[in-house]
């Protein structure tokens, strides 16, 4: 009994196979949307496998490199308190940026000489 029902199945799977090739190589079929985009597009990929590395990682340095490591093997928690210590040091430089430009004001440092 269950050899039937493998051999009925199989039968039905047969009725549902296609055997028809279709060639996407012919421009009859397969029309360009925009003319000269597949040669523009084969070869920004031809460039972008000679070029090796990308460009944006190219500019980066050693530490740089490590770092963007290291963030990347932080978990969601520990990231979000990392950008929350940057923000409070970037507050608390802007903060002592306030003050010393106060007091380059009140000590006169950054008017004008005279002599020019």
């Amino acid at each position: 009994m269950a050899s039937n029902s493998n051999t009925s199945e199989g039968g039905e799977e047969d009725k549902l196979l296609s055997l028809e090739r279709l060639d996407r190589s012919s421009p009859d079929l397969w029309p360009e949307k925009i003319p000269g985009v597949t040669e523009y597009e084969v070869s920004q990929n031809l460039q972008s496998k000679n070029a090796g590395t990308p460009r944006w990682l190219a500019d980066l340095e050693k530490d740089d490199i490590n770092l963007l490591q290291e963030f990347g093997s932080l978990t969601l928690s520990q990231l979000m308190e990392k950008v929350r210590g940057l923000q409070n040091l970037a507050y608390q430089l802007g903060l002592e940026e306030a003050r010393e430009m106060t007091r380059g004001k009140f000590l006169n440092i950054l008017a004008k000489s005279k002599q020019q």
